[in-house]
C-alpha cells in the first residue's frame, strides 16, 4: 500500500483518501485547469514556467484561486519532501497539480463553493517505463478524423481537462494496425496542430520548424528546443505545416514535459526522410547535457525493468471484440 501523500487545499492527506465532491465543476464541466511537470535527478525543471502556465489559465478561467505562484512553489517542495522517501533511489518526481472551481453553487448544500487545489506526486516511471524503445524505434504518427479545437471555439492554450476530443483520436488511432501509433491533429485549415498532449517539430535543410503556436498547447518543452537550438546554433522557426512537409522533412520529433522529446518515424505509415535522427540526436544530447542526466538511459533503464509486464500506455485502449 502506498504511502504517499497529497496536498489538498493546504493539507497533505494518504493518496488514497484526496477526494472531489461529485458536484464539483469539474466533474459536471470538466472545468479543471492543471499542470503536470517532472524532476531531473529531483529538481524540479522550468517549474515557475508551468506554474506561470497555469496561472494564466486560472485568470481566463476566472477560478478565484488566492494562493499565489510563490506559495505553490512552496507547497510543491513540501509534497516531494514528504513523498521522496517512498519513491526509489532512481525515481524521479512528477508532479499533477488540479485546479478545480470547486462544487457548483447549485448544490451549495453540500460543501462550500469553492475552489480545490490539487498537488499529487508520483513516480515519473508511471508515465515513460514503455516508452524506452521509442528513442531508437519512433513514434509512427496518425492523422485521425479528429480534428483540433481551434482557439476561436475553446482555447487550446489552457491546459485544461476538457480534452474529450484527444481522447477520441487517441482511440480511432489505437484501432490502426500497427504499434507505437500515436495521433497528431490537424486544425481547421488542414495545418498540423499538435499531438494529444505533445508537440511536434520537423526538421529540414537543418532548420528546426514546429507550427504556429495559435491552435496549439504552447508547451514548456516545445519552448526549451527554442533556447536549445540556440545554444547550438541551430535555427529554429514556426510555421505553418501541411502533412506534405512532415513527408518531405529530413527528420521529426514529438516533445512533452515526461519524456522530453521522441523521434518520429512515419506518418501515416510512411517513412519521414530517410529514418534518420541526426538533429534529433544532437538536441537529446544537449538536453541530457545541460540537465546531467541521459534522458534516454534513464528512461531505457525504467524501460528495462518492466519487459516482462504488459507495457501500459496512454494510446491503447480495451474494445471490445
Amino acid at each position: 500500500m502506498s504511502n504517499r501523500v497529497v496536498w489538498f487545499n493546504g493539507e497533505l492527506v494518504p493518496e488514497k483518501e484526496a477526494k472531489v465532491s461529485i458536484y464539483d465543476s469539474a466533474l459536471m464541466f470538466g472545468d479543471v485547469v492543471f499542470e503536470m511537470t517532472r524532476t531531473f535527478n529531483k529538481e524540479q525543471f522550468k517549474l515557475r514556467e508551468h506554474l506561470e502556465r497555469l496561472y494564466a489559465g486560472i485568470k481566463i478561467l476566472r477560478i478565484p484561486v488566492k494562493m499565489k505562484i510563490d506559495e505553490m512553489m512552496d507547497a510543491i517542495q513540501e509534497v516531494m519532501a514528504a513523498n521522496d522517501p517512498f519513491f526509489k533511489e532512481d525515481d524521479e518526481h512528477r508532479i499533477m497539480i488540479n485546479i478545480t472551481r470547486g462544487i457548483l453553487s447549485i448544490y451549495g448544500e453540500i460543501g462550500e463553493c469553492t475552489p480545490n487545489i490539487i498537488i499529487a506526486d508520483f513516480p515519473l516511471r508511471w508515465t515513460v517505463q514503455s516508452m524506452g524503445h521509442l528513442f531508437d524505434s519512433g513514434i509512427n504518427a496518425v492523422i485521425p478524423s479528429q480534428r483540433a479545437i481551434p482557439a476561436r471555439l475553446l482555447e487550446p492554450k489552457i491546459k485544461n481537462r476538457s480534452r474529450l476530443h484527444y481522447l477520441m483520436a487517441n482511440i480511432e488511432v489505437s484501432n490502426y494496425k500497427g504499434e507505437d501509433n500515436w495521433a497528431l491533429l490537424l486544425d481547421e485549415d488542414g495545418f498540423i496542430a499538435e499531438g494529444t498532449g505533445d508537440n511536434f517539430f520537423i526538421v529540414k535543410d537543418n532548420t528546426v520548424i514546429t507550427p504556429e503556436p495559435r491552435n496549439i498547447l504552447r508547451g514548456v518543452s516545445r519552448e526549451y528546443i527554442f533556447e536549445l537550438c540556440e545554444s547550438l546554433e541551430m535555427r529554429c522557426i514556426e510555421k505553418n505545416i501541411e502533412p506534405y512537409d512532415v513527408y518531405t522533412a529530413d527528420e521529426a520529433f514529438m516533445t512533452g514535459t515526461p519524456f522530453c522529446m521522441l523521434p518520429v518515424k512515419t506518418l501515416n505509415g510512411l517513412t519521414v526522410g530517410d529514418g534518420s535522427s541526426d538533429v534529433f540526436d544532437k538536441l537529446l544530447a544537449h538536453w541530457s547535457y545541460k540537465l546531467n542526466v541521459d534522458i534516454k538511459q534513464q528512461i531505457q533503464n525504467w524501460n528495462t525493468e518492466t519487459e516482462t509486464e504488459k507495457k501500459v500506455t496512454p494510446y491503447e485502449f480495451n474494445s471490445e471484440d
